[in-house]
C-alpha cells in the first residue's frame, strides 16, 4: 500500500480536537471530527455546513473525498448533500461538511463528534477530444434504469 503524505494545519479554535484519524488499520476514511463551539441541531429537512477546523495540502493527482459515516446515515438518517464532497488539491481553506438530515428527528451535534470520513484517493487527469460519432456500447445511450431494477 503506497503511503501518501497529506499535511494538515489546526485552526486555532480547533487544537483541542483530534486529528483526522482511521478507527482500524484497514480503514479507507479518517474520522473528521465537529469544530462547533456549540451544539448545532439538524432538524429533518434541515442542511448544517459544519467546520472541521482543519485545513490540508493535498498532493497534486489526489483529491479528498469526503463520506458520509455510515452509522450516523442508518441510525440517524444524516448523510452529506453532495456526497462524495470533494477536496481539491489545490484548495487550502478550512474543511467544511455539508450535512443533511434525512431523518424524522432533529439531530444534534456537538463539539468533538465524528461526523464525516476522509478518503485521500488517486486522481486522472484526461485531455477531451470533440468526436463527431461516439463508439457504440452494448448499453448505448440507455439510462436511468434501462438496464433492469
Amino acid at each position: 500500500m503506497t503511503q501518501i503524505i497529506v499535511d494538515i494545519q489546526k485552526e486555532p479554535d480547533a487544537e483541542d480536537l483530534p486529528l483526522p484519524q482511521y478507527q482500524t488499520p484497514d480503514a479507507s476514511g479518517l474520522d473528521l471530527y465537529a469544530a462547533v463551539a456549540e451544539t448545532v441541531t439538524i432538524e429533518p429537512g434541515d442542511i448544517q455546513l459544519i467546520p472541521t477546523g482543519i485545513r490540508v495540502s493535498i498532493p497534486p493527482g489526489y483529491e479528498g473525498q469526503v463520506r458520509p459515516r455510515s452509522g450516523l446515515a442508518l441510525k440517524h438518517g444524516i448523510g452529506l448533500l453532495n456526497a462524495p464532497g470533494t477536496i481539491d488539491a489545490d484548495y487550502r481553506g478550512v474543511v467544511g461538511v455539508i450535512l443533511f438530515n434525512f431523518g424524522k428527528n432533529p439531530f444534534s451535534i456537538q463539539r468533538g463528534d465524528r461526523i464525516a470520513q476522509l478518503v485521500i484517493a488517486k486522481v486522472e487527469r484526461v485531455q477531451l477530444r470533440t468526436a463527431h460519432g461516439l463508439d457504440p456500447s452494448q448499453r448505448d445511450a440507455g439510462g436511468f434504469g434501462s438496464t433492469g431494477i
